[in-house]
């Protein structure tokens, strides 16, 4: 079976709305799928597969790069 893909660019940016309108319809889902309603649970859990898939696509922040201090103070005292 062939997977048809289509790309589409999305700015950093848009992808923080759409990641965040998503979270809040997952809520939404959860509260209509905890009252019954199945088709609720249906759709939340195609939120959540979305949402994974954002997660893993989405570049972790870079963290700051921390060099080693040499000179005086990362020198031990004698004794």
């Amino acid at each position: 079976m062939l997977d048809k893909q289509q790309k589409l660019e999305i700015s950093p940016a848009e992808l923080a709305v759409i990641e965040a309108a998503l979270h809040t319809q997952s809520k939404i889902l959860h509260v209509q799928a905890s009252a019954g309603g199945t088709a609720a649970r249906t759709r939340l859990n195609e939120v959540k597969r979305v949402l994974a898939r954002i997660a893993q696509q989405t570049p972790a922040p870079q963290a700051p790069c921390r060099t080693r201090a040499f000179g005086w103070f990362s020198k031990r005292m004698p004794g």
